[in-house]
């Protein structure tokens, strides 16, 4: 049997005027989805704002979830088991962008195509949804019947994945941080349905 490696499917909403605002336009309340390599959230990529204090300035970023705009956030964290040949595609796509990080801008006016269903692929710019989606796809993990550029961070609370946490990003890296690990996020689920 082929060893099957897992990924983690962050999606946030930070509460910062731009998050908002996307809250706002696509009618859901996580605004921003990040891919990560490790349940603790160590290795977290995506397409955002590349200074803390300027939100329009984007692109590609690894991501520092113990940053102030991040720790105030909600959030709800996805498990995706993939094989090591999907793994492997996506490992080095990520080395890729972060090689050629400079090449790749935030695609502000694709966002704005989504707003009005318009699918919009500007070459080397991403918005959130659209580069977790286009990397998946890559390989061979298509989430979505829709193209890329009209991906939206809802439709991965849709997709068939599976949710180990759901609630403020601080308290779930204060379980991990106090060595509950996966058994503290199992228990805070049913915390939150209650």
């Amino acid at each position: 049997m082929a060893k099957e490696r897992e990924l983690y499917i962050v999606l946030t909403n930070t509460g910062t005027v731009l998050a908002n605002v996307i809250s706002y336009c696509t009618k859901e309340h996580l605004s921003h989805v990040s891919i990560a390599f490790d349940s603790d959230l160590r290795e977290v990529y995506s397409f955002g704002r590349k200074y803390q204090r300027n939100p329009f300035i984007g692109g590609f970023i690894r991501e520092d979830v113990t940053g102030p705009v991040f720790l105030r956030s909600q959030c709800a964290i996805y498990r995706m088991k993939v094989s090591q040949q999907s793994y492997d595609t996506i490992r080095t796509q990520i080395d890729h962008f972060i090689h050629y990080a400079n090449h790749y801008h935030y695609n502000f006016l694709g966002m704005i195509a989504v707003y009005f269903n318009i699918p919009w692929d500007r070459r080397n710019h991403y918005f959130c949804s659209q580069f977790v989606s286009t990397i998946l796809i890559n390989a061979d993990l298509e989430l979505f019947n829709k193209e890329t550029t009209l991906v939206t961070p809802g439709d991965f609370l849709d997709a068939q994945l599976e949710l180990i946490y759901r609630g403020r990003l601080r308290s779930y890296l204060g379980g991990l941080k106090h060595g509950m690990g996966d058994s503290y996020q199992p228990a805070y689920k049913l915390v939150q349905k209650l």
